[in-house]
């Protein structure tokens, strides 16, 4: 996007990590006011509904307006992109399943039209990187710092949509603040998957501190082994360490009538 001559944006609204530079020229349009120009600076605001104004931009805009072809572009890097999940996947650490696994196993055999909902940390941050999204709703909070959104995500998921499948993704840190939910999921019969990415410590702070020249401090976390937890809560619960067994593992939980928990132990380093 920083190559582009002009950005025209619908509907959307900028963050710190969407990387855009900031001398790049911007129309944003969106039907409300406190969006346009909240978080980035743009050369038009345009206060207005998108399909009403994606229309009179197609009817007033001049046929002979020159464009590039970016689909070559995209492709190649799309290749790219997939090449560096292949070489993810490869990756051994001696400490625990990459994330590029389990993000492909998760692809594998997510519902098309499963509520998926991410949680704060490294494993949403993978998730993002390698998971292949078909038609899934995706809930997240925005990068708040809100770690434990997962979990409780996908039980109001639940209750609005019953008929879908429910996905939680989370890691260990976030999970281990709202555990205890899981007894109401399971008093209710939530049918919730929970994919838990434990990686035994606060990742995202410890890459934090590193990137910061700091030594990492307090990030390890003493965890219990959330998959027999599960089961004495009365839910489904299976713990992974072995890379060749993760997708039956997955599907398994899907398959699950009530509350189901795949504890995945995961590299800290290979995120």
């Amino acid at each position: 996007m920083n190559e582009a001559d002009l950005l025209v944006v619908f509907g959307a609204s900028f963050s710190d990590h969407t990387g855009i530079e900031r001398t790049q020229p911007i129309i944003q349009v969106n039907f409300d006011r406190m969006a346009l120009g909240k978080f980035h600076p743009l050369e038009v605001p345009v206060w207005g509904e998108i399909g009403t104004t994606a229309t009179l931009f197609a009817e007033r805009l001049p046929d002979q307006c020159k464009a590039i072809d970016c689909r070559p572009d995209v492709a190649a890097r799309w290749e790219l992109w997939r090449a560096e999940k292949a070489s993810g996947a490869r990756a051994e650490g001696g400490n625990g399943i990459n994330s590029a696994t389990i993000f492909a196993a998760l692809t594998a055999v997510a519902p098309a039209d499963a509520v998926i909902a991410v949680d704060v940390g490294n494993n949403t941050y993978s998730f993002g990187r390698y998971f292949e999204c078909e038609a899934q709703s995706i809930l997240m909070s925005g990068y708040l710092g809100s770690i434990g959104f997962g979990f409780p995500a996908a039980m109001g998921a639940w209750a609005a949509a019953p008929g879908r499948a429910i996905i939680a993704v989370t890691g260990d840190g976030g999970f281990g603040q709202y555990m205890g939910e899981l007894t109401t999921a399971v008093k209710y019969g939530m049918n919730i998957t929970h994919v838990l990415v434990n990686n035994s410590e606060l990742g995202k702070i410890s890459k934090e501190q590193r990137a910061g020249g700091w030594q990492v401090w307090q990030t390890s976390l003493q965890n219990p082994n959330f998959a027999e937890f599960a089961r004495s809560c009365g839910g489904h619960g299976t713990r992974v360490e072995d890379p060749a067994v993760l997708q039956d593992a997955i599907s398994e939980g899907l398959a699950y009538d009530g509350p189901a928990l795949i504890e995945i132990i995961a590299d800290p380093d290979l995120i």
